[in-house]
């Protein structure tokens, strides 16, 4: 069945004129990994990136954008943000830092900006899917529009 309100994500895209197109599935409570959403939405899961929050010992919170098979690089994270040492924070701190659930975490729309590390095999598809900000749906658009996206979000906070 067909999405009947926007997302806060979605409103982020239309108001900066990104195009995008939104993909519901049935959630499984059970299984919320992100390979299970890249088979439920029918896409491979290199095409299909989680976002994960994470904090730095130098810089706070930031995020990671990775293919949904993969593991996230602590090491590389960390040397790409000019940190030390990143963790993965504690799921009981997602909502509160992201306004979004676990599981339903969209790089977009954030309660604060945060600075988002987009895997770089991002590059090798016309279109990759995100989450919208809710379980039970994705978000597919242009890599590039993507960072376009969080960007915005850093220029509104900045006016």
């Amino acid at each position: 069945m067909p999405r009947k309100e926007k997302t806060n994500a979605a409103r982020i895209l239309d108001r900066e004129g990104i195009p995008y197109e939104l993909r519901d599935y049935e959630v499984d409570e059970n299984d919320l990994s992100a390979p299970h959403v890249a088979q439920a939405i029918g896409m491979p899961p290199e095409q299909v990136f989680k976002t994960l929050v994470a904090r730095g010992d130098r810089t706070s919170v930031l995020m990671a954008c990775i293919p949904a098979n993969t593991e996230l690089d602590l090491k590389a994270l960390a040397a790409a943000s000019g940190n030390k040492k990143v963790e993965l924070v504690a799921v009981k701190e997602v909502l509160p830092l992201t306004g979004y659930m676990r599981g339903g975490v969209s790089p977009v729309g954030t309660r604060k900006p945060y600075p988002l590390y987009l895997d770089e095999t991002a590059i090798l598809w016309d279109v990759i899917s995100v989450s919208a900000g809710v379980r039970g749906c994705q978000m597919l658009l242009a890599p590039d529009d993507l960072a376009r996206a969080v960007s915005a979000q850093y220029a509104a906070i900045a006016k």
